[in-house]
């Protein structure tokens, strides 16, 4: 399924997996999150961080009548502020919908999947 986007020139279609990857960029690219989680981890049998061409597992978006919903399923680094960390995340991530691809997000939901330990001391 694709989100269309109506200008005076014509109609955009673009695709659940290039916003799935504009997304997952950039929530990965936040200090404190460990990567990007399925959003239906039992289903799809993955227990692991998502690779950048997995992307669109970790990310669902709807379309609205005046833009986007989208759903981001993160993984957080232990020790850190899980809120700072999310509010991060729908900022960027709305930034650069609007930026990249001309669309507004109307509202961003952040799920954390998972928190994990890196960096341990031996």
């Amino acid at each position: 399924m694709a989100v269309k986007i109506r200008s005076k020139f014509g109609e955009i279609d673009i695709a659940n997996n290039v916003i799935a990857t504009v997304v997952g960029g950039a929530a990965t690219d936040i200090y404190g999150i460990v990567g990007m989680a399925s959003k239906n981890q039992i289903r799809d049998n993955l227990n692991e961080i998502l690779r950048r061409e997995h992307y669109s597992r970790g990310v669902v978006v709807r379309q609205e009548d005046s833009g986007v919903a989208v759903d981001v399923y993160i993984i957080i680094a232990y020790g850190t502020k899980i809120s700072e960390i999310c509010r991060n995340v729908q900022d960027k991530v709305k930034y650069n919908l609007e930026s990249m691809l001309g669309m507004a997000a109307n509202s961003v939901n952040v799920f954390v999947q998972g928190v994990k330990v890196i960096g341990e001391l031996d």
